[in-house]
């Protein structure tokens, strides 16, 4: 995309809730949806936006649709809006969507499948009306159909060719899934199909229906769990004491933690000993960095939470390292509640894999921010130590910038020694600190950088935005600047040891190229 006429910008140009000047868009749909989608956007902003950028690029928007929901790689895992952009894509795609269910449930898991079709029956926000509704699936709906039968088809090819978490995620038979979708009678027909099992043969259909759904149960759901040594098949047992736990996912072990210690106490801190001493290991893949933090606050949660964070912050360095990195760590008070966690969460993992000497180093929002030290031995009196950091009610982005060109005229460093990026996490509501009124923040930015010698020595900016808003710091051709948002800590793989000019539509593409974007397609 070539970069915006002046006359498209001043079109575009806003201010902030502190009178900031800011755009409204950056000039590119796509990348709009990309930026302004996170988990507390209202569901009419989400559609708005979603129906602008699949106008702008049914493809691309199709790709950040599943980069959404995705778990791991590069991905948001912002479960409630891929939900609402699947009910859409029903609602006025529906062969798109039917066409990409094998890949819908790569990227998130398989239980999605179901979970969409059951919002598809019972509506986007209630889920409470009766089983008969779901029987008009069979023969009047053929946009129901499509994605029934593909989904079917899906659980069919996964149980029969590999064992695969399509088990554990198939309803279990006589579920509110079950009733509501029928699907466990969809999938034993095409386990167990009439034409091929003679057995069934001269029986009434409703005994046929009885017999394979039994059938699926006891041959194929539970052998495969087993298989699978999920959890759930040894509380359902009362067997604790045979639960394995290095295999118990990071999502059950948040779950049922206090189970496991309440009935298998002394076998469940032998294993977390054995995490710490580094014998065993623990999973923490899919839970988001707020989370494991949030779960400090229950009970006995702290060890499990110490063990599950250390887990995450190895396997992110195994992934690269964070050279010449600090990050801007909004708690004002416009973010309160979940964002401020979550920048809390994010601002301490960034400090923790950045290398000296920015390690456990961040920078705080307020009217003079100033460099603080994390503080702390654990994971939950480190995070009160930035929860506690110095803050006003509003944010002065410029005074920040100020302040590492201070650093660095006083220390007179060289420009390969400034920081190279910095990662704002925040609600985009910027002070008002621009001199001339139409220059956005991020240019007034660049001009004092040019005034103090250091104008090939900009650091780039990560804007990672954790809150609904309309404010867009910078267009989407801006260099030297990436815009990303989420509560997952996924994107960061796009930083690590990674060299040269950053722009915020490359940045987006970059999420979005890995492999398993290449399967979706566009059909209508």
């Amino acid at each position: 995309m070539p970069p915006l006429s002046l006359t498209l910008l001043i079109d575009l140009i806003s201010f902030t809730h502190n009178n900031s000047p800011t755009l409204i868009s950056s000039g590119n749909p796509c990348l709009d949806f990309f930026f302004h989608i996170v988990p507390d956007t209202p569901p009419q902003t989400l559609l708005q936006r979603l129906q602008l950028s699949w106008a702008h690029n049914p493809l691309i928007t199709l790709k950040l649709v599943c980069n959404l929901r995705g778990l791991r790689g590069t991905r948001k895992s912002d479960k409630e809006g891929f939900y609402a952009t699947a009910l859409w894509l029903h609602a006025h795609h529906p062969k798109t969507l039917a066409s990409n269910v094998p890949s819908l449930a790569e990227f998130g898991y398989f239980k999605d499948l179901p979970e969409i079709l059951f919002r598809i029956l019972e509506g986007p926000h209630v889920r409470k009306k009766q089983k008969e509704e779901w029987e008009k699936i069979k023969g009047s709906s053929s946009k129901r159909k499509g994605v029934f039968e593909e989904r079917s088809r899906v659980f069919k090819f996964r149980v029969l060719n590999e064992i695969s978490l399509a088990a554990k995620w198939c309803p279990s038979l006589d579920s509110s899934f079950d009733h509501s979708t029928l699907l466990c009678e969809s999938s034993a027909r095409r386990v167990f199909p009439h034409e091929v099992y003679t057995e069934y043969e001269g029986i009434e259909e409703s005994q046929y229906v009885y017999r394979i759904r039994n059938r699926l149960r006891k041959e194929v759901l539970v052998p495969l769990r087993k298989a699978l040594e999920l959890p759930e098949v040894y509380i359902g047992e009362n067997r604790w004491d045979l639960i394995p736990y290095d295999r118990v996912a990071s999502v059950a072990m948040k779950f049922y933690k206090h189970k496991f210690l309440k009935h298998n106490e002394e076998r469940f801190r032998n294993y977390l000993l054995d995490v710490k001493s580094g014998k065993t290991t623990i999973a923490a893949g899919a839970l988001l960095p707020h989370e494991i933090i949030h779960s400090l606050e229950y009970g006995n949660g702290g060890e499990v939470a110490e063990l599950q964070w250390r887990r995450m912050v190895e396997d992110m360095l195994k992934k690269g390292k964070m050279k010449n990195c600090i990050d801007v760590c909004d708690v004002s008070g416009s973010m309160w509640d979940t964002p401020m966690e979550v920048s809390v969460a994010l601002g301490l993992l960034v400090s923790e894999l950045s290398e000296e000497p920015w390690k456990g180093k961040v920078i705080t929002f307020s009217e003079n921010p100033q460099l603080h030290l994390v503080e702390g031995e654990d994971l939950h009196s480190k995070a009160e130590s930035i929860r506690d950091m110095s803050f006003g009610m509003n944010t002065n982005f410029h005074k920040l910038f100020d302040n590492i060109l201070e650093v660095a005229v006083n220390g007179n460093l060289k420009e390969d020694e400034m920081i190279k990026r910095v990662f704002v996490f925040s609600d985009m509501e910027f002070d008002q600190a621009s001199e001339n009124p139409w220059e956005t923040d991020y240019k007034a930015i660049i001009r004092k950088f040019n005034e103090k010698g250091y104008g090939s020595a900009v650091p780039q900016i990560v804007f990672w935005n954790l809150k609904d808003s309309e404010a867009t710091p910078v267009s989407a051709t801006e260099k030297g600047v990436a815009l990303v948002s989420g509560f997952s800590k996924n994107l960061l793989t796009l930083f690590l040891d990674s060299e040269g000019d950053i722009i915020p539509e490359n940045s987006m593409e970059a999420a979005i190229s890995g492999p398993e974007y290449q399967k979706l397609v566009v059909l209508d």
